[in-house]
């Protein structure tokens, strides 16, 4: 074969591979180019689908729980005294209630003292002041949210407002109803989904109002003012799925609400309020479930003291060593955008108060765990005493059923 015929031959062959390659590369790359979209396309699909299936059938649950009076008189303030080290531990009063309380997804208390510091001495009735670890014993057991509007915000006036607010944050909770200046902020926690508005309000500080200047208490602490109630849950409305109200209000030891407290709960309920947990009687007041345009609504207007040393010994009255903690059951519908009261619990506990070492001790009890079988180890008298206290405490908080 000449020179010129194998050029010939060699080029026709490069010229057919090229074509070749060329046609392969175009295919490939069409391939790669267009397959991506059709991924998307079918990955987009189901998670829409996936979400609007969830959205038509989940329902986000969560529970908060709410308890009373927690107040440290004197004696209380002795018993938590480590002589020797000059420390406070107040630990022992709540072991026994820390199931209930950390167990919940939203925990809140009504914390009647301030915590202004040794400067001040510490002590009990008619003005509280209480060490400051007794916040850190709330937090490890499981509070998230203490209300500190009543009567005792200002027992050590200003200074002891703002100390308080500070060591509640310090310990890593939130506080409602007292402020340090003038840019408070409504409180919405969310709640495993559901977003619930706090609020917290008092009938007053003793007459120790005067401790503040006109316009501080403008601010410093939420006073009860049906104007203000209003406005501020006409503002949590569009914001939260659900509103409580942390009120601080009626008379002391009555086990009945007053007219007043009846009263203002129903127009709390029809500017939009969902739950009203009532504090300062000191002794347990009856619940209520409420229709208001078609949504249950909550209230207890006592949950009397979670922990004092007022009891038959001290104050005449036996009902004041009773308290509840109020479990509440909530439930949001994500296709209606809608949440609901769905249950309400309750434990009953009672203060056990003894002498160990010379001193008093105190436990918070919860009567349901001794009634129902853990009784062993325990007196007879003890356990008529837990007995008394359950049967007096869901005694008045069933005297009404839901509506």
């Amino acid at each position: 074969m000449g020179y010129m015929k194998r050029k010939r031959l060699i080029i026709s062959i490069s010229i057919f591979f090229l074509f070749i390659f060329l046609f392969l590369a175009g295919y490939i790359a069409d391939k790669y180019e267009t397959s991506p979209k059709k991924k998307i396309i079918y990955h987009k699909k189901p998670d829409e689908i996936l979400e609007k299936q969830l959205k038509q059938n989940y329902k986000v649950q969560a529970t908060i729980v709410a308890t009373g009076d927690i107040m440290f008189h004197t004696p209380q303030i002795k018993s938590a005294l480590d002589v020797k080290s000059g420390t406070y531990n107040f630990d022992d009063m709540f072991k026994p209630v820390k199931k209930y309380i950390e167990s919940a997804d939203l925990a809140i208390g009504n914390f009647e003292t301030v915590t202004a510091g040794p400067e001040h001495r510490f002590r009990g009735y008619p003005t509280f002041n209480t060490p400051k670890s007794a916040i850190k014993t709330l937090k490890d057991i499981g509070f998230d949210v203490l209300s500190t509007a009543n009567n005792h915000s200002l027992d050590v006036g200003r200074e002891g407002l703002i100390e308080t607010i500070e060591n509640i944050h310090e310990f890593g909770l939130k506080n409602v109803g007292t402020y340090k200046n003038a840019e408070k902020k409504l409180l919405i926690e969310d709640v495993k989904g559901i977003k619930v508005a706090i609020m917290s309000y008092t009938y007053g500080c003793n007459g120790l109002e005067s401790r503040l200047t006109k316009e501080e208490l403008e601010y410093m602490v939420n006073f009860i003012d049906e104007d203000k109630i209003k406005g501020d849950i006409k503002i949590a409305k569009k914001q939260a799925d659900i509103v409580v109200i942390f009120i601080h209000w009626g008379n002391e030891y009555q086990r009945e609400p007053s007219e007043f407290q009846v009263s203002l709960a129903q127009k709390m309920f029809e500017w939009g309020a969902d739950i009203i947990l009532g504090s300062h009687p000191h002794v347990i007041q009856k619940a209520e479930f409420k229709k208001i345009d078609g949504q249950v609504k909550y209230v207890i207007y006592s949950m009397g003291n979670f922990i004092s040393n007022q009891r038959y010994e001290t104050v005449k009255n036996r009902y004041t060593e009773d308290g509840v903690i109020v479990k509440i059951h909530l439930e949001k519908d994500l296709a209606q955008n809608s949440t609901k009261i769905k249950e309400v619990e309750y434990i009953p506990t009672w203060v056990n108060r003894y002498v160990s070492d010379g001193k008093y001790k105190y436990e918070i009890l919860p009567t349901i765990d001794y009634l129902n079988g853990k009784s062993e180890g325990i007196s007879e008298n003890l356990l008529n005493k837990l007995k008394v206290s359950y049967k007096a405490t869901m005694g008045i908080i069933n005297q009404n059923k839901q509506q």
